[in-house]
């Protein structure tokens, strides 16, 4: 049975991210179906406060933001690489763009009232009220554009891409694929789930067929997991991943300090410093349910301060 347990739901556009390099790894993995809108006890329970989606658990160590997930993946399973030297710098650059301006063009023009009623064509309308309420919340501080506006962003980042692959590349950057395309190809996948909406997409066939090539890739081989027992997985384990926290950087092993997100969903995480380097944070904190656990975030986009 694989260590593996990802946190996700269906429609999750980073979930989706997460699930397609799993499938690009051909990896084995447990799958817990959290909640799409707070509250999410069980979420909580494990990262004390955290709550975008999705996260990885390997068992007491939970690994938030999937900028870290994708690393950590392929640090445990690095054939084929995630981050192949071809494809240089530029991968890292171009799927911290993705990530976020291409995201956050993609969600209002998902988010416009044609788009919404197709993600929950079947559902309870209060359910959608319900997810727009929360993300309304989540969002808080944010100046999100207008549907017009996304759309007008939308068509030039796609007429971007598709000159990108005007030369026949099968991949962003070259003939294997890397972060940069299943960062990429996330944001268009939600664009895809929101019915008429996804017309905008025809007129781009490049970009069409590269969606086509790293979807194919598929989501690994998941078993199910109720989320009760994810969290009996963290209790019993009595380890976990090292962790170190590397001098000059400002913080002592052991100080108590908060870790939040600086853009959305900000919900701060509190605990002991228990690793610190350029790249990832780690505190340590006790749940009554989950036991000791270690909760991981990237160092990229996150603040870190002294509690």
């Amino acid at each position: 049975m694989s260590d593996l347990i990802l946190h996700h739901y269906d429609g999750s556009p980073f979930a989706e991210k997460v699930r397609l390099v799993l499938g690009y790894k051909g990896l084995a993995w447990r799958s817990v179906t959290i909640p799409v809108v707070m509250p999410k006890p069980d979420v909580v329970a494990l990262t004390g406060g955290y709550r975008r989606t999705p996260l990885l658990q390997i068992g007491a160590d939970i690994y938030c933001d999937t900028a870290l997930v994708c690393r950590v993946l392929d640090r445990l399973a690095p054939d084929p690489p995630l981050y192949p030297a071809a494809a240089g710098g530029l991968q890292h650059v171009a799927a911290q763009w993705a990530d976020a301006t291409l995201f956050w063009v993609a969600v209002p023009y998902v988010l416009q009232p044609v788009g919404v009623a197709s993600l929950f064509a079947g559902a309870p309308p209060e359910f959608a009220a319900a997810f727009i309420s929360d993300r309304v919340a989540m969002t808080a501080g944010m100046r999100l554009m207008s549907a017009a506006e996304a759309r007008m962003q939308l068509e030039t980042y796609l007429g971007w891409l598709e000159g990108a692959l005007a030369d026949g590349r099968p991949f962003l950057f070259g003939e294997a694929p890397c972060i940069a395309d299943f960062s990429t190809v996330h944001p268009l996948w939600f664009v895809r789930q929101a019915g008429p909406l996804a017309a905008i997409l025809e007129p781009f066939e490049k970009v069409s067929g590269w969606s086509r090539r790293v979807s194919s890739f598929g989501h690994g081989r998941p078993e199910p997991l109720s989320s009760a027992d994810a969290i009996g997985v963290a209790a019993a384990r009595g380890e976990h991943a090292p962790a170190r926290v590397e001098p000059g950087l400002g913080f002592e092993a052991g100080a108590a300090v908060t870790v939040a997100a600086v853009d959305y969903a900000t919900d701060p995480v509190a605990g002991a410093l228990v690793g610190l380097t350029l790249d990832e944070v780690v505190v340590e904190r006790t749940d009554e349910r989950a036991g000791k656990v270690h909760v991981h975030f990237p160092r990229m986009g996150y603040h870190l301060k002294k509690a």
